[in-house]
């Protein structure tokens, strides 16, 4: 294969201005660098999935703590009486 020197490089750009415009290339340009940073953090994200499932084991309790009291038990309040109108007292 071979060997991409500077002219080489510059009529590729050149080529690169006439079929997309100068407008269009900056832009992207950026879509490619997020896509690729994307890529570059999802791909390093698989990569620490796995490395917590291979090493992780889980390990017996060595000695559980002895459950606490259960809180007393409160009172119930009663409900509110219903206050009857006295209808015959005017």
């Amino acid at each position: 294969m071979p060997d991409l020197g500077a002219p080489e490089l510059i009529i590729i750009a050149i080529v690169a201005v006439v079929l997309f415009g100068s407008k269009k290339l900056p832009e992207a340009a950026r879509s490619i660098g997020r896509s690729m940073r994307i890529f570059k953090s999802e791909v390093k994200g698989l990569q620490e999935d796995d490395k917590p499932a291979a090493i992780a084991t889980p390990a017996p309790p060595a000695a559980l703590p002895a459950p606490a009291a259960p809180a007393p038990a409160a009172e119930p309040t009663p409900a509110p009486v219903a206050m009857a109108k006295d209808a015959g007292a005017s």
